[in-house]
């Protein structure tokens, strides 16, 4: 039984379909469809992968605590780190250090990725830039204080100046004192909000305009309190300002989304650091500790992991969300 001419048109077009997804195939009369492959550009990644090989991820206020615990586990899954410092040199230096040490000693191939080669879209007029050097090391240290516009914006173009490139934005860098209302004055206010929302905000904006697309990461941390039913009163410019923080969250999934990024907010419980046992008596660790299924407060190492996963492909359909990262503190 022989087949019409016009079914051999349509398997022949079926074929030639499928061929030009490997080569270029030409057929008189057909448009042309060109496959290329960048064999200098990053390694595809799937979209369930929690790998951040290849990415480059800047990370506020990371010389130490619960940002010096995000950058080591994003390098550890193989991005590159910008950690920044404002004051404390020397624990910045170590945490880069560390993170430099385990990708030369390491044999894995997420600690030996390579830079990517490609270019990135700078912004909405898509002119390529290429990094001006490349880095020698998986971890660099940029010294700016986070807590201004000015400052936020040196470190991003620091950022594009080393690495070419933005992928991944964590917003660590905050402001926690404790004042009632009676104590509250407008210098104390204002510098809540102005490190708390105020320059996370425009350093995100900036970032936006030049981050890669689709798959960008902005991740900025809460805190639990601004869903706990206790709070002490002297905690209400930190949780104002940190509840500031979550709103914008919710409106930028909305608005950034549309440009392939996904904007989301850690909340975290009490966690072991300097600056939560700063002024804490013990008695009140203890306390809260009791109120903690596990009875202990949480270390950086256990907040950490969440935000790597936020950063990752495979948390590309979590967007606008607060995740409490409390131990069931606050439930």
């Amino acid at each position: 039984m022989t087949s019409s001419p016009k079914a051999k048109s349509h398997f022949r077009k079926a074929v030639c379909s499928l061929a030009q997804k490997f080569h270029t195939h030409e057929h008189p009369g057909e448009k042309v469809v060109e496959w290329k492959f960048d064999a200098a550009g990053p390694l595809p990644t799937s979209i369930d992968s929690t790998s951040l090989r290849n990415k480059v991820a800047l990370i506020t206020g990371s010389s130490k605590s619960i940002g010096a615990s995000i950058a080591k586990t994003l390098a550890a899954q193989g991005a590159f780190v910008v950690i920044n410092y404002a004051k404390d040199s020397k624990s910045a230096e170590e945490v880069a250090q560390q993170i430099n040490y385990a990708a030369i000693t390491s044999t894995s191939d997420l600690a030996s990725a390579s830079l990517p080669s490609d270019h990135r879209e700078n912004g909405e007029n898509g002119q390529v830039e290429h990094p001006q050097s490349q880095p020698q090391h998986q971890a660099i240290v940029i010294k700016a204080d986070s807590s201004t516009i000015s400052g936020g914006q040196h470190l991003l173009q620091e950022t594009l100046r080393i690495f070419g490139r933005l992928d991944i934005l964590i917003l660590s860098a905050g402001l926690m004192g404790s004042k009632s209302l009676s104590e509250i004055d407008e210098a104390f206010f204002d510098a809540h909000f102005d490190f708390n929302v105020k320059a996370p905000l425009f350093l995100v904006k900036a970032a936006a305009e030049v981050m890669a697309r689709p798959g960008g990461r902005i991740i900025f941390l809460s805190t639990s309190l601004t869903a706990a039913s206790t709070l002490l009163p002297n905690a209400l410019c930190y949780v104002a300002s940190k509840g500031a923080i979550e709103q914008i969250t919710r409106v930028l999934a909305k608005d950034l989304g549309t440009r392939g990024f996904t904007v989301n907010t850690i909340a975290p419980g009490p966690v072991n650091t300097a600056l939560f046992r700063a002024g804490t008596p013990q008695h009140v660790i203890d306390n809260i500790a009791a109120q903690i299924p596990t009875h202990r407060i949480a270390e950086p190492e256990d907040i950490a992991p969440i935000v790597a996963f936020l950063a990752s492909p495979a948390a590309q359909w979590i967007n606008g969300q607060i995740l409490g990262v409390n131990g069931g503190y606050v439930v």
